[in-house]
């Protein structure tokens, strides 16, 4: 008996001294904030470093993380190499563009995009109309004898295995905006739909598309069957897909994939918030439950909120924004870094997005090149006529999280007890936690941070964002 009741207070004393070793390490953390303002007198400037863990609470303001509180695991922050923005960096002298390659991609020395939009054939900025399987019109080519990824080859491809070479850990996404020509009823790439006769066609389409990319070293993590379904103009390239047309194809390809041995992601809809009831449709197909991982968003019209729709109906299920860009109709950078943290990112991460993806990763001084559309979006960065760059605030927006999110991170829970404050959170594979905040509000406010009940004083300043990347000590 006594042997044991000093084993038992053996053992005892051991998880006492685990748990004092644990409260130990986890009683403080070094904070590294990085704050952008509004008025861009600082832009994702690093301020002074700073440690927290005996402070007392000392505000009815709070900043509550719960780091065991996980949600989605999130996918990555970038932009679309367009045709028009590969095409203008591959037109820079080469030691601009690496700079400029860095400035982007690198997290060390820039702000480590890494999720990359690409648009599989023309877009409305691309050079011009051009699918991979284009034939004299009136013919047909049901075996793709040939379709050839060469425009892609000129520009988009030898960008992207450059800035591979930066970060390795980049996902790719394909999206069309157009069949071939001959696929369509309208013969066209500007408009029309798929003819059914051609979903096995425009299938294996997809299929030589993963593996000529595969070829060149570069894996598609993700799909989506087309890029804005519900709008169709004789201006670009755009093809109408309904959403029963979707579903069917949706399982053409599907099947194409896994029987060649592809476990690409299919994502469906891509498309702005205003119809959620497109993807809910789609999701709610049981015959392409295994094929289909979730639904896209853009944001050109309707609620970021709508995304919750989808998320309680299909939990299983995940949310990614795909598209959204910046323009001449809003001109004001802080008013635009608020909208993109309230709806793009902050927003829409919080109503779990995996990933979030803004439109033209560059465009030039004019707004181009383009081809048909939009005449007056602004591209992440400008590339100006003389090589240099201009920073804009969605380069900065994207870098508050791209930067600091590492892939595979976790969203975590972030309370806000004031509404002029957002935020959202991660918890990194390596045990760092990133919270992003942004005060919508003309005053400096003096708030408690409270991580994982651990108190630190908090004063941000009025119209600004700051990512703080925290370290456990």
């Amino acid at each position: 008996m006594k042997k044991i009741l000093v084993f038992i207070s053996l053992i005892l004393f051991l998880m006492i001294l685990v748990a004092c070793r644990d409260s130990q390490k986890n009683s403080n953390y070094e904070i590294h904030p990085f704050i952008t303002k509004s008025d861009q007198s600082m832009l994702l400037y690093k301020l002074p470093s700073f440690l927290i863990g005996k402070d007392k609470e000392h505000s009815t303001r709070q900043i509550k993380i719960l780091s065991n509180r996980t949600f989605q695991i999130m996918d990555g922050f970038g932009a679309a190499m367009t045709e028009s923005s590969a095409y203008l960096l591959a037109s820079m002298s080469d030691e601009k563009r690496q700079k400029t390659l860095n400035e982007l991609f690198s997290k060390t020395d820039g702000i480590g995009i890494d999720f990359i939009r690409i648009p599989m054939g023309a877009s409305d900025f691309s050079l011009d109309n051009f699918s991979y399987n284009d034939i004299p019109a009136g013919q047909t080519d049901l075996s793709l004898f040939n379709f050839s990824l060469e425009r892609d080859e000129r520009y988009i491809i030898p960008i992207l295995k450059e800035i591979l070479k930066i970060n390795p850990d980049i996902k790719f996404m394909g999206t069309p905006w157009s069949a071939p020509a001959w696929m369509k009823d309208s013969q066209s790439m500007n408009g029309g739909s798929l003819l059914p006769q051609y979903y096995q066609s425009y299938a294996n389409y997809f299929l030589k598309f993963i593996e000529g990319y595969k070829e060149h070293g570069i894996e598609i993590y993700a799909l989506s069957p087309q890029n804005e379904p519900l709008y169709q103009t004789s201006n670009y390239p755009s093809m109408y897909m309904h959403v029963h047309q979707q579903t069917i194809f949706i399982d053409f390809l599907g099947k194409t994939l896994r029987e060649n041995g592809h476990q690409t992601l299919i994502i469906a809809y891509d498309h702005n918030w205003d119809n959620y009831e497109y993807p809910m449709t789609v999701l709610s197909s049981e015959k392409i439950d295994d094929f289909v991982a979730g639904s896209a968003f853009h944001c050109y019209s309707g609620d970021v909120s709508n995304q919750d729709f989808l998320n309680k109906n299909y939990p299983d299920k995940g949310i990614w924004f795909t598209e959204c860009s910046g323009g001449n109709w809003a001109t004001d950078f802080g008013s635009n870094i608020s909208w993109n943290m309230e709806n793009v990112f902050i927003g829409s991460i919080n109503f779990h997005s995996k990933g979030v993806m803004l439109w033209n990763l560059a465009l030039n001084e004019e707004n181009g090149p383009q081809n048909g559309g939009c005449s007056n979006c602004r591209g992440v960065i400008t590339i100006n006529n003389d090589e240099t760059i201009t920073k804009n605030e969605e380069y900065y927006s994207i870098g508050h999280f791209s930067k600091f999110v590492l892939p595979n991170a976790k969203r975590v829970l972030v309370e806000s007890s004031y509404e002029d404050i957002i935020a959202t959170g991660f918890l990194n594979p390596d045990g760092s936690i990133v919270v992003v905040l942004h005060n919508n509000s003309f005053e400096m406010i003096d708030l408690n941070l409270n991580i994982d009940g651990v108190l630190g004083n908090y004063i941000i300043p009025s119209s600004s964002t700051v990512s703080l990347l925290i370290d456990p000590v």
